[in-house]
């Protein structure tokens, strides 16, 4: 499922490069494990990127693209390499918290501007029976913002900064022997060492480059006094372990240079190669034959690859909740933000403990719910029939006391007898006369179950009509 929110590699994307004010522009596809250029155009700007308004060379960037048929937004960008600031510190052996600090105060004493203004990556290697080195490459942050200006007015959106010389030569694919690449462009060389998976140096130098014969000569004669200085720069050690010199370009300049110069650079002891192709899956695609080696291509085949540059320059993404909270953040906001934390935190968990209380009570009640219904059932019945199950035999009892007081011999007759629930009962009926009724009332109230015996009603002289009434209160059990 994480699998979902990770952001998925583009399929397409546009490459580009800057070379003073040249532009190379180049689209590729990437399908099945393979790149092809779906799309390229080149041509120059006629405002400097560097010091012209950056709302204006987007919109002249803009329609430059337009004019080429490129609508592809997402772009991984070359930057040119004499925006490179190179720093380099022999690292002794401490830990990684004090080498941090150790470059931190090496960059503030050997860089001509602030560590704060500048984004800096760091780069390291070491050298065989030697000490490490951590070579630092910074580029100035107002750059860095200038160029995301111009993209924007463009309508692009970046997804890398890389230098173009470190997207065709990866210094991590020099675990073992050393390389010293040169990228020809139209005004510059451009000059990166490798060695034991780390940058060494890199720097550029203007040779004045051309096609005619002896102008190639020339810079072919500078570029080797160039290279020579550099070298006498490194550690022995470093120099010993340069085995090859790679020469990319695709400019007629490039090639006159290119070839006068590996005339002249035969003694200093590399391997020459001119490259005009890259080599099966070098970029982690596979690529024709036809494809220019150019910065932009080897940027954007890399990141259509999945590998990421090892020398990124582009800032992070701030989404715009983090903006507002790096804007308004202050010690109250920060405590008040930390004491809501902690009552939706124990919210959070009185209601966790809620719902497990919740759960458990629902299973209990579950496992008896179907006994509680039966007994429920079993209670609405008794209520029901409860008064025709009396076991103290009430009714019984006040008939059998009554009876008891009447004659037997007839002279007081009972005809209804009455029972209410209040224990009141009216009995009406006949006597012969009033002698034989009072005896009987007499024996009645002797009963000690019978309690405030009242006449209410006698009528006639010869057959006497009466009704009265008790209160039945004795124990239900006396007999």
């Amino acid at each position: 499922m994480m699998d979902w929110f990770k952001p998925k590699r583009p399929q397409t994307l546009l490459g580009l490069a800057f070379d003073g004010l040249r532009v190379e522009a180049v689209v590729v596809h990437r399908s099945n494990g393979s790149a092809e250029i779906v799309r390229s155009g080149d041509g120059s700007l006629t405002l400097d990127p560097r010091s012209a308004d950056p709302e204006l060379v987007g919109l002249e960037l803009r329609s430059l693209l337009d004019a080429a048929g490129i609508r592809e937004r997402r772009c991984g960008f070359a930057l040119p390499e004499d925006l490179a600031l190179t720093l380099q510190t022999v690292v002794p052996e401490l830990p990684e918290e004090d080498v941090q600090s150790l470059l931190q105060l090496e960059a503030e004493n050997g860089f001509p501007y602030p560590a704060e203004s500048l984004a800096s990556v760091t780069s390291k290697f070491q050298v065989i029976d030697g000490p490490a080195y951590a070579t630092q490459l910074a580029v100035q942050l107002d750059t860095i913002t200038r160029l995301e200006a111009i993209l924007r007015a463009a309508k692009l959106l970046p997804v890398s900064f890389t230098f173009g010389i470190t997207a065709l030569q990866i210094p991590s694919a020099t675990r073992l022997e050393g390389v010293i690449a040169l990228w020809i462009g139209e005004r510059r060389v451009s000059i990166l060492i490798v060695s034991r998976g780390g940058v060494v140096a890199l720097r550029t130098v203007e040779p004045g480059l051309s096609t005619d014969e002896g102008s190639a000569n020339i810079a072919a004669d500078q570029l080797v006094r160039e290279l020579r200085v550099t070298l006498g720069q490194l550690p022995e050690a470093v120099c010993d372990n340069l085995k090859t010199l790679r020469i990319f370009g695709k400019n007629p300049g490039a090639d006159a240079l290119a070839s006068a110069f590996m005339i002249r650079a035969t003694g200093l002891g590399l391997t020459l190669e001119r490259v005009n192709q890259f080599a099966p899956n070098e970029l982690g695609l596979k690529l024709p034959e036809e494809v220019p080696v150019t910065p932009a291509v080897a940027v954007v085949v890399r990141q259509l690859a999945g590998r990421t540059a090892e020398l990124e320059y582009l800032p992070p993404r701030v989404s715009a909740w983090q903006q507002f909270a790096g804007k308004h953040s202050s010690g109250k906001l920060a405590m008040a933000g930390k004491v809501a934390a902690a009552v939706l935190g124990i919210a959070a968990v009185a209601f966790l403990w809620q719902q497990i209380q919740l759960s458990r009570l629902s299973s209990d009640w579950a496992r008896m719910a179907t006994k509680v219904r039966e007994l429920d059932h079993f209670q609405q019945q008794t209520k029901r029939f409860r008064p025709w199950f009396d076991d103290s035999i009430r009714s019984l009892s006040i008939l059998r006391r009554l009876t008891e007081a009447l004659p037997e011999n007839g002279d007081v007759t009972a005809k209804t007898i009455e029972l209410r629930e209040s224990g009141t009962v009216i009995c009406t009926g006949t006597a012969v006369d009033k002698t034989s009724l009072l005896n009987a009332l007499d024996r009645l109230r002797a009963i000690s179950e019978v309690v405030d015996v009242q006449v209410d009603q006698v009528l006639g002289k010869a057959a006497i009509q009466f009704t009265f009434n008790f209160q039945w209160g004795g124990s239900p059990h006396k007999r």
